[in-house]
């Protein structure tokens, strides 16, 4: 079973400028990605996905494989069902695990543990999740929770929130949902991994960026 990894490094962001060059602990978002996707040593290949040179010099620099994505798949209207079907079409595979830059603070084990699953269960889609175990509503309305009785949360059934860290589809039925019209992202067998609360962190803003490197620091410090 062939599986790579693809970490998308898009240069322009609105939230955070240049949010995959930001420092975590002194070295960039995008670097942090790429040695931890080379220290898991489970992946068939490595690539970075831009539409940026500039981020070829750190896939060079660290011996890894650069893709170039059209730059109409870099702005801000470009969906990620498009720059990933774009990479899939001219790469082979059984399956891809996108890595994301900006979930840092994903360790080594979870990324090992997150791939040994892909390559035993045979999903299409396993998404990565935190296990938020806490009364929860949606439009008003409770998830996991009644109004009628009142119940401790630890026993409640956890809500999955969905972090995007890091995530797999099975090239082949992600190809074929998107040609067919379909929304490739959960087409067929999805499947759910948890991830550790901080492992979830996901960097948007500076000041998740400031949370990161002070849990960063207090984990490593």
């Amino acid at each position: 079973m062939k599986v790579i990894a693809m970490i998308p490094a898009r240069l322009g962001s609105q939230r955070l400028k240049q949010k995959n060059l930001q420092l975590l602990n002194g070295i960039p978002l995008i670097s942090h990605a790429i040695n931890k996707a080379k220290n898991s040593n489970i992946f068939n290949e490595i690539w970075v996905n831009s539409e940026s040179l500039i981020f070829k010099k750190f896939a060079d620099d660290s011996a890894v494989n650069f893709h170039q994505r059209p730059s109409e798949l870099a702005n801000n209207n470009a969906t990620s069902e498009d720059f990933i079907y774009e990479f899939l079409k001219k790469h082979s595979c059984d399956y891809v695990i996108q890595l994301h830059s900006i979930a840092p603070l994903i360790t080594k084990s979870e990324i090992i543990d997150f791939v040994n699953k892909v390559k035993s269960n045979e999903s299409d889609v396993l998404l990565s999740v935190e296990e938020i175990q806490i009364e929860s509503a949606c439009n008003n309305s409770p998830v996991n929770f009644s109004y009628s009785k009142k119940t401790n949360s630890q026993d409640l059934k956890p809500i999955q929130k969905i972090s995007w860290a890091i995530t797999s589809w099975n090239r082949k039925n992600y190809l074929k949902a998107y040609e067919n019209g379909k929304c490739a992202t959960y087409y067929g067998k999805v499947e759910y991994f948890s991830l550790s609360k901080m492992s979830s962190h996901i960097i948007k803003t500076r000041h998740d960026l400031d949370i990161a490197n002070a849990l960063f620091n207090l984990t490593n410090g």
